[in-house]
């Protein structure tokens, strides 16, 4: 579990692709301080493994579903890649609870300044948009944010200096793609509403003079 607050922008040194995946090696050092093989790292929001790690840099592993299902095949040497270590209990939780699993890829429609802060806007499925709740959380590359306006096939969020700074998405340029993740507790209520609705609902004698009707 992560919590959508990025430590450390790292830098793609090597990218290894085949037709089973692809293996990503990128230079890091903040997150490098505590971890070792087989911990998990988000990289632009996906939750990937450490095969190899050294004080410099490390490697990962991704599937070709992964590669499919997200943004990382797009990454080439040089790339800066929002990276995350994996959320500590006895960590304060900044963001909001980020699983790693990409729900899908969406588009930067539009980017307005307003000031130091700006405002972008990101183009989403209908699969991500029933998850969009105005004041929201959303994660995007890896990023907690707040969804400020919900549209019908958008979102908007109000970006300030600050994650412009410390994050990849300073950078981002309209048609850029993103790797989305809605929140969880989105998915909860929708599946106990769910299962909820499916119980027959049967109305007898026996339950209106239960409840005072007969």
């Amino acid at each position: 579990m992560f919590t959508g607050i990025i430590e450390e922008i790292g830098i793609v040194s090597e990218v290894k692709r085949s037709s089973q995946g692809a293996v990503l090696t990128i230079e890091a050092s903040d997150v490098l301080a505590d971890c070792k093989v087989g911990d998990s790292i988000a990289i632009d929001g996906v939750c990937l493994t450490m095969t190899q790690a050294d004080n410099t840099r490390f490697t990962a592993d991704i599937s070709a579903e992964t590669l499919r299902r997200t943004t990382l095949g797009d990454r080439s040497r040089g790339d800066g890649v929002n990276l995350e270590r994996s959320l500590q209990l006895n960590s304060r939780l900044g963001g909001h609870i980020v699983s790693g699993h990409i729900d899908d890829v969406g588009v930067i429609s539009s980017w307005r300044d307003e000031g130091d802060s700006s405002m972008m806007c990101v183009s989403a499925s209908p699969d991500v948009m029933r998850y969009v709740v105005f004041k929201g959380s959303v994660c995007v590359d890896g990023i907690s944010l707040t969804i400020a306006n919900r549209l019908e096939t958008e979102f908007e969020i109000a970006l300030i200096p600050h994650t412009k700074q410390v994050t990849t998405i300073g950078k981002k340029q309209i048609g850029d793609r993103v790797n989305i993740e809605v929140d969880l507790l989105g998915r909860y209520v929708e599946r106990l509403l769910a299962d909820q609705a499916k119980k027959p609902g049967t109305i007898d004698l026996a339950t209106l003079k239960s409840h005072g009707y007969a």
